[in-house]
């Protein structure tokens, strides 16, 4: 079976004008081309592939205040967008957010899915390029907790669970949900500039079908949840 896997940032009631949305945005995708090559040329929807190639959209933040002009890119008092890049119709990788918002109900969010399989898979479903994307994502929206993993592994284990309350393959924890506490090996733990911490639970690609890495999970999971750092996402305050 195929697993696939995804990078996502979470946050909750933090209100920001178009224009500062933009320049989030703008950040995410400049840091994504560091990673790989197709994440330099980036995509908006339509019908079919060869119309979507028709449609580039350039990573600036003058680009975003276009997008958020439209109605289809406003809910609410947020905006979103959905944008994929790719070679192939079958190696595309999508990134999609939701931001801006103050409501309490619903999530501002951050998403991309890279394919599963081919060449582009190959690449950036390594350590190095979940861990480097989580961090660009960390960077770019200040959210309160990310992940980068298998989504096998988070149905099998944790049945869909609520952001902020499990371990992924790469997690990260902004610095206000605490301090991480000693882990065991093979576990890394890196910081990102003045904003959080990141917690690398394998070198290798983490799959469901390892049960060491299963293991491992559920080892760290107790510990970061006696740290009181898994929990649901809190209102934030304007950044």
């Amino acid at each position: 079976m195929v697993d696939a896997y995804y990078i996502g940032s979470y946050w909750l009631a933090r209100r920001e004008t178009s224009t500062e949305c933009a320049e989030r945005a703008e950040t995410l995708l400049r840091l994504l081309g560091q990673y790989e090559p197709v994440w330099e040329r980036w995509y908006e929807t339509a019908d079919s592939f060869e119309e979507a190639r028709k449609l580039p959209l350039q990573p600036e933040a003058a680009a975003f205040e276009k997008l958020f002009g439209r109605k289809k890119n406003r809910v609410g008092d947020g905006f979103n967008f959905w944008l994929w890049a790719g070679d192939h119709p079958v190696e595309t990788t999508s990134v999609s957010a939701a931001c801006g918002s103050s409501t309490p109900f619903v999530n501002s969010v951050c998403v991309l899915k890279p394919p599963s399989e081919g060449a582009v898979a190959d690449r950036v479903l390594s350590v190095s390029v979940m861990t480097g994307a989580l961090r660009a994502m960390a960077l770019a929206w200040a959210p309160e907790w990310g992940v980068a993993t298998s989504e096998n592994h988070r149905d099998a284990v944790w049945q869909r669970p609520k952001p902020g309350t499990f371990t992924g393959w790469v997690t990260y924890f902004s610095r206000e949900r605490g301090r991480v506490p000693p882990l065991p090996e093979p576990v890394r733990v890196e910081a990102v500039e003045d904003k959080g911490t990141l917690v690398v639970l394998t070198p290798e690609r983490f799959t469901v079908s390892n049960s060491e890495h299963v293991a491992l999970a559920g080892r760290v999971h107790a510990l970061l949840e006696g740290a009181g750092l898994l929990r649901p996402l809190q209102p934030m305050h304007s950044k």
